[in-house]
């Protein structure tokens, strides 16, 4: 369930009364885990794997109601505001427009009521969160242009002088873009610590890639494959397959993975690091690119003319293993899984994924029956890229519904698609995830996004909690010894 999916009277999940009322149905339904989306500031198409700092929070899923319980909001301030015509969409364009104007009347009072804690913050957090609030700040300043297309190229090159001048100008926003971030880490700690205290973990996605329009890539631009002028040569995706013709053009600048391992992957190490505040687990998304990555020139329109470059390998994964022995990865390993890859995620020691509702499709080759996953795997009904189970049910043709309603002695599609999940249940795989619109049963209407579609994507809401009723102890019973 992606934060921004919770029900919410403000337009989209937050971290607040909702959120706490999912943790208690997850333990209801006797759950160890919950899964989410990237929780970084949303940019460009409103994904959540385009954002502009792969260490901040997004202020859009700071709770409204909380910031009123303390003070720092009245609840007139939230009235008369259009947040969007449908609750089981986020309208990010309302968002976008009426969020911030909020936000900053309680920055103006929390400034100096909660001063010392959020200096604190900043001193703490100092690393990241001085450049991300400059370059928030030099983007408004801009007006919200990519930071390529800045008019100050001294700003764009991050002449020391003249940012130190833009930072006595813009002192102000960069205090609030940084107050932002000390409202949202203070809201989510306390979330976090309140899963912790009924046993359940967080998993988190992390992004292979971040966007071109960052503070990581303005910050750290050798990191990068960029020229003189910090354009991309060649930029990220994957080729044409069986469901995208002409494949996946991503646009992300593409790392300089050499000048990376020449000290060890200390820019990694640092991103993870912020990660690892956030999550428990921390599945690492397109796996595949560790081992070779697909290079598309920049300024093509299609990712057909690209070509494959070898990537970090084994001196990566081993690198990350050994900083963060702690921690818990599992790796998205979907897509074109040659044997080099498949040997990298078996040096690894990383989970690697099943798509449980492949199992049942002949069309996919090569995928393995759910008697046949490992135990060092994860079993997911589907992903966020996926439609819901009960909408790729309604899709399949006569020929292979046949023999599901056979196996399972039901042609009910919802009842169909609880029996699937059940399936899963009794694998060996040691972790199931389950999107809720699966356990509900809902279709194609709730997918949360399409990839190699622009628009329309990652806007699905949960309408309200009461669909949730009931659903608690079915749960429970249908994964059996697996509850916590």
């Amino acid at each position: 369930m992606p934060i921004s999916s919770l029900p919410s009277p403000y337009g989209i999940g937050t971290l607040g009364k909702t959120a706490y009322d999912w943790i208690d149905f997850l333990k209801e339904s006797g759950q160890s885990w919950w899964q989410i989306l990237p929780l970084g500031p949303t940019s460009y198409g409103d994904s959540p794997y385009q954002s502009f700092s792969s260490a901040a929070g997004n202020p859009y899923l700071i709770d409204l109601d909380m910031l009123v319980e303390e003070g720092l909001l009245e609840k007139k301030d939230l009235s008369g505001i259009n947040w969007g015509e449908n609750p089981e969409r986020v309208d990010y364009g309302a968002i976008f427009n009426f969020r911030f104007s909020v936000l900053y009347k309680a920055y103006l009072k929390g400034k100096d009521t909660l001063k010392e804690e959020f200096e604190a913050f900043r001193k703490e957090n100092e690393e990241w969160v001085e450049d991300y609030a400059l370059f928030m700040s030099l983007k408004k300043h801009f007006d919200m242009k990519s930071w390529l297309d800045w008019s100050d190229e001294k700003a764009r090159k991050r002449d020391e002088e003249t940012l130190k001048s833009y930072r006595e100008t813009l002192s102000d926003d960069i205090s609030y873009y940084a107050f932002l971030q000390f409202l949202f880490f203070r809201q989510w700690n306390n979330l976090r610590s309140y899963a912790k205290k009924n046993n359940i973990g967080i998993i988190g996605d992390i992004p292979i890639y971040v966007a071109l329009d960052s503070a990581d890539v303005w910050k750290d631009p050798e990191m990068f494959q960029l020229d003189e002028n910090y354009v991309p040569e060649e930029v990220s995706g994957v080729p044409p397959d069986y469901f995208n013709e002409d494949g996946q053009l991503w646009g992300n600048p593409l790392y300089d993975w050499d000048k990376m391992k020449e000290d060890g992957y200390k820019w990694w190490k640092k991103r993870i690091g912020y990660a690892s505040r956030l999550y428990d687990m921390i599945r690492f998304d397109h796996f595949r690119g560790l081992e070779s990555y697909y290079a598309i020139p920049f300024g093509e329109k299609t990712a057909r003319k690209g070509r494959w470059v070898k990537g970090p390998g084994r001196s990566f994964t081993d690198a990350m293993n050994e900083a963060f022995p702690l921690i818990h990865f599992n790796a998205e390993d979907l897509g074109y899984m040659s044997q080099e890859v498949i040997d990298l995620l078996a040096a690894s020691t990383w989970p690697g994924m099943k798509i449980h509702m492949f199992a049942f499709d002949p069309r996919e080759e090569g995928q393995e029956k759910p008697e046949e996953y490992k135990e060092n795997s994860v079993c997911y009904t589907g992903t966020h890229d996926n439609t819901t189970l009960l909408g790729w049910l309604e899709s399949l043709p006569e020929e292979i519904m046949e023999p599901l309603v056979e196996k399972f002695g039901t042609s009910d599609l919802k009842s169909l698609a609880f029996e699937i999940i059940k399936e899963g249940e009794k694998s060996k795989s040691f972790l199931m995830v389950v999107p809720i619109q699966d356990w509900i049963g809902m279709g194609k209407e709730a997918r949360i996004n399409t990839p190699g579609t622009a628009s329309g994507n990652w806007q699905w809401r949960l309408k309200s909690m009461d669909l949730l009723e009931g659903l608690a102890p079915r749960i429970k019973d249908a994964i059996g010894d697996r509850a916590q």
